[in-house]
């Protein structure tokens, strides 16, 4: 079945594809009314749309607050984002981070983790909270984590006892803890 001439059929098909979605709905519809019986079918291999697509776009002709309406879809439509859909993952991401939280003593709402983010998603997926490196994105931006910026380029030397030296900073700061005393982080060296 072929209606138009070939050259009227590429200007219609140009004319659709500059169309937003709302709008290529309506006027696929409205071309495949003109038609009547086969114009379903003949616009939707000419637009290269689905026949579902041009039904909505008559249901929407017939609805005159849907005509007037300035949205291209209905309110709520799409996927809900991540942090609201899945119940516990603000929790869950801040008992993965407690431990690896860290501040800057000159600017207290400057705060950062040294885990990384794919460290952060396989940590959430431990506890069931499948995401990914995005929505971890989402969540340090959410709870205002910044990127730590290295200072250092070369390290000054390495102690056989460094590692022991922080072990014994987290057991005391989690008897601490639990003792319902105050843990306080302090940098002894002051930025110029």
């Amino acid at each position: 079945m072929r209606i138009y001439s070939p050259m009227i059929e590429k200007q219609m098909q140009s004319y659709y594809e500059s169309l937003s979605e709302k709008d290529r709905r309506r006027y696929a519809a409205i071309e495949a009314k003109k038609l009547g019986y086969g114009g379903i079918q003949y616009i939707s291999k000419l637009f290269g749309c689905n026949y579902r697509t041009i039904n909505k776009g008559i249901a929407d002709l017939e609805q005159q607050s849907l005509i007037n309406s300035p949205r291209i879809r209905r309110p709520g439509g799409g996927r809900k984002k991540a942090l609201s859909s899945i119940p516990g993952i603000n929790e869950a991401f801040l008992m993965v981070i407690e431990s690896h939280t860290a501040g800057s003593p000159m600017d207290e709402e400057l705060k950062w983790t040294n885990l990384t983010r794919q460290q952060i998603a396989d940590a959430l997926a431990e506890k069931g909270i499948s995401v990914s490196v995005t929505v971890v994105d989402q969540l340090l931006l959410k709870h205002q984590f910044h990127k730590r910026k290295a200072v250092k380029t070369n390290a000054c030397g390495s102690s056989e006892h460094r590692n022991e030296q922080f072990e014994k900073i987290e057991s005391l700061k989690n008897e601490y803890f639990f003792q319902g005393n105050p843990v306080i982080s302090m940098d002894s060296k002051k930025k110029s």
